[in-house]
């Protein structure tokens, strides 16, 4: 589990299908990104992140891409 300035973070891997995105608010972005990375890669995901606002709020925007 992924925990954010001490919130924890629950991603729903099992319901992520191709070309399905979340969006995790956060300010220091690649500890997160890399986060994601090495557990959609366990998956055998491949996941693509993206530094962006959305609502008003600093995140990262992650895709499933296979």
């Amino acid at each position: 589990m992924l925990t954010i300035m001490n919130l924890p973070v629950k991603i729903e891997w099992n319901k992520l299908t191709v070309d399905g995105s979340f969006f995790i608010p956060c300010l220091d972005t690649k500890p997160v990104e890399e986060f994601i990375k090495r557990e959609g890669a366990r998956r055998r995901y491949s996941v693509i992140c993206k530094q962006v606002v959305e609502k008003g709020r600093y995140g990262l925007r992650c895709w499933r891409t296979k």
